[in-house]
């Protein structure tokens, strides 16, 4: 009788499974339904897309998403949905599983949001959506839009570092500790005109500062040789970075209705951008706000910030959400350090500082004769 007992028991074990696993799948069917009955205001609020553009990022993403191989596994898209969900919110694993459109464990949110950064890190995505100028023609028109805005020649972009926390890491403390007293990564972020992230490096810990995150970077040394060749190029920056002919800073104690006034207030407006670019990336975005908090390894960490810069391209690629207001929590622009950048320069570099007042003196007359 035991015998007979035995496959009696597998039998019913295995029926009992594969209920289960129709339920799982009604029920994911279900919410997915649910997400995509809303009205398309109350999606975007939920995961800052509309529809239409949910359904292109996911064409994107597609072929780097996990395949399901079994009728249990969460499918590629609503991985995806799950993750725009933490993206846009920063909510704790498991209330994003339990929100509504996004039932599952926080096991699964995991999973979701995991193999969706992967996905959104990949080489091809990176260097599709987040992509430095290459050629003369792409800088050219960088450099026109921002003279059409803002009336300053030559500018290819703004630059400007803004710290996103995260939890307290196990091993280096002290890289991430920054000024303000929480730990963070550092993020150099390089807009142009349009509020479109250019380049973005999330690499360095909070303790790091602007301006030695940006003399590391690749793209300085080839604003240096672009120079060197005779084009004129150059990033406005804030006084936390060294005044050199590929960047340009504001003038200390310019005196009222001079020409370094009229600099000073012109760069201002036009590297404005950079801080309305972070403001509208991390309301968009809020995984990324400081009260927020990343709960992740810092490498992951880095990896979701470079996530969240590509879907803020893609938004702004598409402009399906320009009539969706987003609050723009602009940064304090004296966030900066406020040692003045001479003090920071070493040895040989002296000689490149007068190079760059020697340029920044010339934009200043320039802009000055040219004044309405």
């Amino acid at each position: 009788m035991a015998r007979l007992a035995l496959p009696f028991v597998f039998l019913q074990n295995a029926r009992r499974m594969q209920l289960k696993i129709r339920r799982n799948e009604r029920r994911l069917a279900r919410y997915m339904d649910k997400a995509f009955s809303m009205g398309d205001e109350e999606f975007v609020a939920n995961y800052r897309v509309p529809k239409s553009l949910f359904n292109e990022i996911y064409e994107e993403l597609r072929p780097y998403l996990p395949v399901a191989k079994r009728r249990s596994d969460i499918s590629p898209k609503y991985k995806l949905l799950v993750a725009l969900s933490f993206f846009a919110t920063g909510s704790y694993q498991k209330l994003v599983g339990s929100t509504f459109g996004t039932l599952m464990s926080q096991q699964s949110v995991s999973k979701a949001i995991n193999d969706t950064v992967i996905a959104l890190n990949q080489e091809n995505i990176l260097k599709k959506w987040v992509k430095f100028p290459q050629t003369r023609s792409q800088r050219d028109l960088i450099k026109r839009r921002f003279y059409e805005k803002f009336g300053i020649p030559a500018v290819l972009g703004c630059i400007d570092g803004t710290h996103v926390a995260i939890v307290r890491p196990s091993e280096n403390e002290e890289r991430f500790f920054n000024r303000k007293h929480f730990h963070s990564r550092n993020v150099m972020i390089i807009c142009d005109a349009d509020l479109n992230i250019l380049s973005v490096d999330a690499s360095f810990g909070g303790a790091t500062h602007d301006s030695f995150i940006w003399n590391q970077h690749s793209i300085r040394s080839h604003l240096i040789t672009l120079n060197d060749a005779g084009e004129n190029v150059y990033f406005l920056g804030d006084s936390g970075y060294a005044q050199r002919t590929y960047m340009m800073t504001p003038i200390v104690d310019a005196a009222e209705g001079s020409p370094e006034e009229l600099y000073n207030k012109m760069h201002c407006s036009a590297r404005n951008v950079v801080e309305r670019t972070i403001g509208v990336l991390k309301n968009r975005w809020r995984c990324l706000l400081g009260h927020r908090v990343l709960h992740y390894h810092p490498i992951k960490a880095s990896k979701i910030i470079n996530s969240c810069c590509v879907l803020h391209n893609i938004c702004n690629q598409f402009r399906k959400n320009d009539h969706y207001d987003f609050d723009i929590e602009l940064r304090n622009q004296n966030e900066s350090s406020s040692e003045p950048p001479e003090a920071r320069v070493t040895g040989p570099s002296i000689a490149e500082l007068r190079r760059g007042i020697e340029k920044r003196n010339s934009l200043v007359q320039q802009l000055w004769a040219a004044r309405r």
